[in-house]
């Protein structure tokens, strides 16, 4: 896996690393409301407490007293979902107007609040079933934040006005602009879901909404939806992180009490799809490079028994080496080299999803042949125990994984309250996907997907509908005719506070104190080195049975040459290809074996080798990165598809106007062609073309070297775990440090300089601006 990282200090990267081993939670208190709470239980020991208000709201706490911080989400039951046709859009437009203003807050007053607080920021999102507003701050700011969100959901709706709604429906406008109509592949999501849903479904149409629809809403539409909604009995406000439940509770009667009731919202029973025959389309896409073919089918809700087999169903089929549509279509018949498959389980309905890139100018047709053979490959053997067993692994890895801070738990308590009534389930989910055997997943297969009606898309380079699937009919999409100047300025005094005051039993015009002081707790740093001089930095944090590591090492993009940018990148990635002793198959079963999860990424400075694993097995971890790093295989097969896996992302990243903007920043910041900054990671598809198997090995042989190189650790692990796991890291990896290098920094212009790159038929400019800062080095760095 690649990513880009900036140079960090050994300190802020183990700070990231310390959040990540972030905590598990304390028990609750043991007392409750009407109906009377109680404190609940599981064996993965994620506690909460659930109780209800008067008016209807459902509170969960969670206590985790590992951090000083305190996480609130409010989690409404609307989404698109519960629209109406014709009036689509207004869920995800309420998300916008509900970070703007409210009564006391003010204009803007929300995001100023948490920032001046120290807090991480707000956020939220919508769904087709639900939005979601969440925020965290040091636990002193508690009562501010239970103060925030309650007026956005009882002091809000006064503030907005029509000139209001103008302004946020031109915004929202941009965000589709931006993600949609101005994206390769953009509308896939719009086809699909008027393809696979009846008109009347909720899942007819997208979450975005139709502009048709936002350029319609009125004041009163907005003021009904929001009175419907919005109302104290369709909420479920979650709090996790470090605070006093009794005061807790208080400060939530005191706040969110007197919202008044709404109507009684009646819940929406799961609707299948009812798909009956399968549907083949296609589009023309502006921006699309390689022609797309994706195959969509129907299936179940989720939390059904059957949705965690077809979860199951898809990673086994899609995911790793030895997945049969890996094996079929890129290792063996070579008709693509990037391929996805996944599953989308939602409150009324669900998909089962396949994605597959056509090679630049080929047609979609030459596909079916093998996903056909791929099929016929899973349905003669099913899936083997022993990789359902490691699926399964991976599963209890990611479900540690998602509660490394009090944040992330809120959101997901807030979650799984909402859908099934249950806070609860977030330990009943993992035991679910648990339970699926061997025939769980076949007979999914059968039922849903084997000779099933389908939705099938082609998305094709504009002008060439050749490439689209023999049959298939056009897809009837509706592109926003951008006209310079059509849009109105709205201009609004958000300095006028004329709206109607909402009443209340006390003043919330002033912002509550700060809690008492506290001091922040620093975590013990241990530091050591190994016997071959690797550094070493740690962090003993047991509250999840889980590890964090990385190791980085002095193999960056700046120790590579100018003629072949693409080394350093394309070296590290090999790391994860195999080894001497096992092929890329086998290395990825070592790794699931042992819930490992290891990634490699290539940066300006450093290699980066990182990943989790659950403590039990750190030291076998440890030693699959020596044996990643001392015996590479060098599989002349997988050099080659990871080299045509690069120029094609070359090729498809071309046609995405922020990928090009992205490509030629680094052109600008450093203009000169023989500075190794002046490239992205592949370099150009000229330079990538000159890149052989050689290179690679032999700027591995001169860059990897534990001298320089630096491993950081955060988990449930002390320092002598550490040093015992790392034996023969420690031992057998030995080398010099390697010299250092002086690169040019990037100069600072003279004046503003303004660069145009043309993207024929765009829909929105992509905006790109900066200036050269500090280097790591430089003296005046904080």
């Amino acid at each position: 896996m690649r990513l880009c990282f900036s140079r960090l200090s050994f300190l802020v990267a183990l700070a990231a690393l310390v959040w990540l081993a972030g905590c598990q939670g304390a028990p609750g208190n043991k007392t409750g409301e009407t109906p009377k709470g109680k404190i609940q239980q599981a064996a993965t020991e994620v506690r909460f407490e659930k109780f209800t208000l008067p008016n209807g709201l459902q509170v969960v706490l969670h206590e985790d007293h590992s951090d000083p911080i305190v996480a609130i989400d409010l989690a409404v039951h609307v989404g698109s979902a519960r629209e109406l046709p014709h009036r689509t859009g207004f869920a995800h437009l309420f998300e916008h107007l509900l970070f703007l203003d409210s009564e006391n807050l003010g204009y803007g007053g929300l995001d100023e609040m948490n920032t001046r607080i120290g807090g991480e920021g707000t956020n939220g999102f919508t769904t087709n079933d639900m939005t979601q507003y969440f925020q965290a701050v040091p636990k002193d700011g508690l009562e501010k934040i239970i103060w925030a969100e309650a007026d956005k959901i009882g002091w809000f709706i006064n503030t907005v006005t029509q000139p209001v709604i103008d302004n946020e429906r031109q915004v929202v406008k941009n965000e589709k602009r931006q993600r949609v109509d101005n994206q390769p592949y953009g509308h896939r999501w719009y086809i699909i879901g008027k393809a696979l849903y009846p008109e009347d479904h909720p899942y007819n149409w997208q979450v975005i909404g139709s502009l048709a629809d936002l350029d319609a809403a009125t004041l009163k539409d907005v003021q009904d939806f929001y009175k419907k909604w919005y109302v104290p009995n369709n909420v479920t406000v979650t709090l996790s992180g470090d605070f006093d439940p009794v005061q807790a509770k208080a400060l939530l009667r005191k706040y969110f009490g007197e919202i008044p009731r709404g109507a009684d919202v009646k819940p929406m029973a799961p609707r299948p799809s009812g798909l009956k025959q399968t549907k083949s389309l296609y589009y023309e896409d502006n921006f699309a490079t390689v022609p797309e073919l994706g195959l969509v089918w129907p299936t179940v809700e989720q939390y059904n028994k059957d949705a965690y087999a077809l979860d199951i169903l898809a990673s086994y089929l899609g995911d790793g080496k030895k997945a049969p549509f890996n094996q079929v279509l890129i290792d063996e018949d070579k008709v693509t080299t990037s391929l996805s498959i996944f599953t989308d389980h939602n409150e009324l309905a669900g998909e089962f999803y396949i994605l597959i890139d056509a090679p630049e100018g080929k047609d979609i047709d030459t596909l079916t042949r093998s996903i056909d053979k791929a099929f016929q490959r899973f349905e003669q053997t099913g899936i083997p125990q022993k990789d359902l067993d490691m699926l399964k692994t991976g599963a209890e890895v990611d479900f540690y994984d998602n509660l490394q801070s009090a944040l992330g738990k809120a959101i997901q308590l807030g979650q799984y309250n909402t859908f099934t009534g249950d806070p609860g389930f977030i330990n009943t989910d993992l035991k679910n996907i648990q339970s699926v055997t061997r025939e769980d997943v076949m007979r999914v297969y059968k039922t849903y997907i084997k000779n099933r009606p389908h939705i099938i898309t082609s998305i094709v380079p504009k002008g060439h509908p050749e490439l689209a699937r023999e049959g298939a009919k056009l897809a009837p999409i509706i592109e926003e005719k951008i006209v310079q100047g059509a849009e109105k300025e709205i201009v609004i005094d958000h300095s006028k506070r004329d709206f109607k005051r909402t009443p209340s039993s006390f003043d919330r015009t002033k912002e509550p104190p700060f809690g008492p002081a506290f001091d922040l707790p620093a975590p013990k740093v241990w530091r050591d080195n190994a016997q071959n001089g690797l550094k070493l930095y740690g962090i003993e944090n047991r509250e999840t049975p889980l590890v964090y590591f990385d190791l980085r090492i002095d193999a960056g993009m700046n120790r590579g040459h100018t003629d072949k940018p693409a080394v350093a990148s394309m070296a590290a990635d090999m790391l994860l290809r195999g080894t001497r002793d096992k092929d890329r198959a086998a290395f990825e079963d070592a790794m699931d074996l042992i819930g490992a999860d290891i990634s490699v990424g290539t940066g300006q400075e450093a290699v980066s080798i990182s990943g989790s694993v659950l403590a039990r097995n750190f030291d076998k971890a440890m030693d699959l990165v020596a044996e990643m790093i001392l015996k590479p295989r060098w599989d002349k097969e997988e050099f080659d598809l990871l080299k045509e896996e690069a120029k094609n992302t070359l090729v498809s990243g071309a046609g995405d106007p922020a990928v090009v903007a992205g490509r030629l920043w680094p052109t600008i910041l450093y203009p000169s062609a023989d500075h190794p900054y002046h490239y992205t990671l592949s370099g150009t598809k000229a330079k990538l073309e000159g890149v052989g198997l050689a290179d690679l090995q032999a700027f591995h042989k001169a860059n990897y070297t534990p001298k320089g190189a630096y491993l950081l650790i955060a988990g449930a692990i002390d320092k002598d775990g550490v040093k015992t796991g790392l034996s023969r890291l420690g031992a057998d990896w030995q080398g010099e440090k390697n010299p250092d290098i002086h690169l040019p920094l990037s100069k600072t212009p003279d004046q503003a300089k303004v660069y145009f790159y043309d993207i024929p038929g765009a829909k929105q400019s992509i905006l790109l601006m900066g200036a050269p800062a500090l280097s790591g080095v430089d003296p005046d760095l904080p």
